[in-house]
């Protein structure tokens, strides 16, 4: 049995695809990719099928992580079992995914495993370009939830 994590924003461009690809990073790193499967998917339809915003395609390219993932909207499947890690990048989001799929027993704001950040929510680079901002925050939050995965599912 693998955990399921899957990081969700609103266009699935920008951050939930930096996130995954961050994320699986570190799993490859901890040798845990047979353990722990990730994943990203917007709320919305506006990008479908579009590669990664330039701005975090160069960003991950810039701390040595690779990632070719396609934007693509977030389904009830992905949420259809109540042991899959549904990591949101803003209060948005997540309210987004409360109203769309009802209450998830484990969806969480990235940010939430970041204790240290002043900041609750990841802001969207899409209009600011401030893509290393978000990259810092998301490496922080990702480390936080790699190592509560690990601790909660005893991998």
């Amino acid at each position: 049995m693998s955990v399921q994590v899957i990081f969700v924003c609103l266009g699935n461009i920008c951050r939930s695809p930096m996130a995954e690809g961050v994320f699986q990073h570190l799993v490859d790193e901890a040798g845990l990719s047979d353990k722990i499967q990730v994943d990203s998917a917007g709320t919305s339809s506006w990008h479908i099928g579009e590669p990664a915003h330039s701005g975090t395609r160069r960003v991950l390219s810039r701390h040595g992580i690779s990632y070719d993932g396609r934007a693509r909207r977030v389904r009830a499947s992905d949420l259809s079992d109540p042991s899959t890690y549904v990591i949101a990048m803003d209060w948005d989001n997540e309210a987004d995914l409360r109203a769309q799929f009802g209450d998830h027993l484990r969806l969480y704001r990235l940010l939430d495993f970041s204790p240290d950040s002043p900041e609750q929510d990841v802001p969207d680079p899409y209009y600011t370009g401030n893509f290393e901002r978000v990259y810092n925050l998301v490496a922080d939050g990702c480390q936080g939830l790699l190592v509560a995965i690990r601790r909660q599912e005893g991998i």
